[in-house]
């Protein structure tokens, strides 16, 4: 058995992680910038990490202006700012797009390029990065990616380094406290699309498995939680919780089919990316139990169920009231999608014919389309 894990991020989990740590980030330098959206300033989060940055002597500047899905234009409008203001470390708050953000402009600072080239690869550095979620969904704080808006291929491309891993992350659960019903449903199932598919590439690890598969556990036995809008504190901890985990797999294995065919979701109509995932996680695991009926099966007993239909029943319970889409849309996109290099390392080999399956095999089709024509 040969296998390399490579995590070279720092985590703290627990209450007030920020405040009891404030130190650590001593270390990473005078000036923050700190790159975010708007909510930290409501969940809190931003009040924390401003606070512990002043305990430690440690200027900070504040840039709020990450959206969803970030733009090119978002990440280099940050990066400029981070050197008009002479940052030499960042912290991100946020969901994915502001932790996904805060690495892209960590990198931009350090390594400023055009928009032509900033997927061409090859990153030297970046910035110091500290990373503090307030969802649970994309494990971005324990990655070394960073997902942008990609207007030339007209998708969404991701830039990766191992300088882009985060120095530190900071996991509390009140951050996420007061996310609505549709978010943490989708994020959840983000979360979830990251343990499965990373368990189906050739990178995966037998120790990302089993961050993996308990990812999975955790995952599913919360979800009727989330359905019902129950969900304790202890509850939003465990989310997190599974989020990271899943983070941990992608970090190792990368993912595959699904995110591929959800990126076309999102550019093209704004689905946001955990239920544009979610919604075909169930067909490509019915294509695995084809193909790798094995490592399926150690899938659906972690999550608890008999069977893939179960397994897809779960989600389709959680996303209720999701998007839907024409069949002549699926079809291109199934050509947009098998093109995608995601597919090179995925041990069930999708074909364009396979991508198109799983599209009109989803329960995403048009209220009165038909499948067959």
């Amino acid at each position: 058995m040969h296998f390399t894990y490579f995590m070279p991020a720092k985590i703290l989990f627990g209450r007030d992680c920020v405040a009891e740590n404030a130190s650590l980030l001593r270390p990473f330098g005078k000036k923050a910038l700190v790159v975010t959206g708007k909510s930290s300033a409501k969940n809190g989060a931003l009040s924390d990490v401003l606070s512990a940055l002043e305990a430690n002597g440690q200027k900070a500047c504040v840039f709020d202006k990450v959206v969803a899905n970030p733009t090119l234009a978002c990440v280099q409008a940050g990066a400029e700012e981070a050197r008009r203001t002479g940052a030499d470390f960042v912290v991100g708050i946020g969901g994915g797009s502001a932790l996904d953000a805060a690495k892209a402009v960590a990198a931009l600072a350090y390594e400023p390029r055009a928009d032509k080239d900033v997927f061409s690869g090859g990153w030297t550095g970046a910035l110091p990065v500290a990373a503090v979620p307030t969802t649970a969904g994309t494990g971005s704080e324990v990655t070394q990616y960073a997902v942008l808006t990609d207007d030339f291929r007209r998708t969404k491309t991701s830039i990766s380094s191992p300088a882009f891993f985060p120095g530190i992350a900071f996991l509390d659960g009140k951050y996420t406290a007061g996310l609505d019903k549709k978010i943490t449903a989708d994020t959840a199932a983000d979360a979830l699309s990251h343990a499965v598919e990373g368990m189906f590439t050739v990178k995966s690890t037998p120790v990302s498995d089993l961050a993996a598969l308990e990812s999975i556990r955790i995952l599913f036995r919360i979800f009727p939680k989330i359905e019902a809008g129950s969900l304790a504190d202890g509850d939003r901890e465990e989310l997190l919780y599974a989020s990271m985990l899943a983070g941990t797999v992608i970090a190792q294995s990368g993912t595959t089919a699904v995110h591929a065919m959800g990126y076309p979701l999102t550019y093209y109509k704004g689905t946001p990316h955990g239920e544009a995932n979610g919604v075909l996680l169930g067909e490509m695991l019915a294509l695995c139990e084809e193909r790798l009926p094995e490592r399926t099966e150690r899938i659906l007993r972690a999550a608890g169920t008999k069977d893939v239909a179960a397994f897809k029943g779960a989600l389709s319970r959680l996303l209720r009231g999701h998007a839907r889409y024409e069949k002549s849309d699926l079809e291109r996109w199934a050509e947009e999608a098998s093109e995608n290099p995601k597919l090179a390392g995925v041990t069930y080999r999708p074909d364009k014919e396979d991508i198109l399956r799983m599209y009109l095999g989803s329960d995403i089709l048009a209220e009165g389309a038909n499948p067959e024509r």
